[in-house]
């Protein structure tokens, strides 16, 4: 498990950083996201949610990364995906904009839980 949350890691932050930068490119280019930035968003958020859970699947075994940091930068991303549900309705006005900033956000998250591993 922890082989898959260190692998993971790569995943989310591929995921996250290429659909915001994507969701950026439409806000400014003023289109409107079609069905596969909807697909992608949910892919990303669901490796966002996966790599979160592998996380909290090797704390409840007792590996613990040594920098509370990390953990601190989980559970920021954790609640930031749980803000964006409770305001999914005021997002869906300008889902592009809206979307491809928290997703970059949550790419830099992961990045300094990445930062701060030991």
């Amino acid at each position: 498990m922890r082989a898959f949350h260190a692998n993971w890691f790569y995943v989310t932050v591929f995921s996250t950083g290429l659909v915001g930068v994507w969701g950026l490119g439409m806000a400014f280019a003023k289109k409107t996201p079609g069905r596969a930035f909807g697909v992608a968003r949910g892919l990303a958020i669901a490796a966002i949610l996966i790599q979160v859970g592998a996380g909290v699947i090797l704390f409840n075994s007792g590996i613990v990364p040594g920098n509370p940091f990390h953990m601190f930068y989980g559970i920021v991303a954790s609640i930031t995906l749980a803000i964006a549900y409770v305001y999914r309705a005021q997002m869906a006005r300008k889902p592009a904009l809206s979307y491809g900033l928290l997703l970059l956000f949550v790419m830099g998250l992961g990045f300094r839980a990445w930062a701060n591993v030991n």
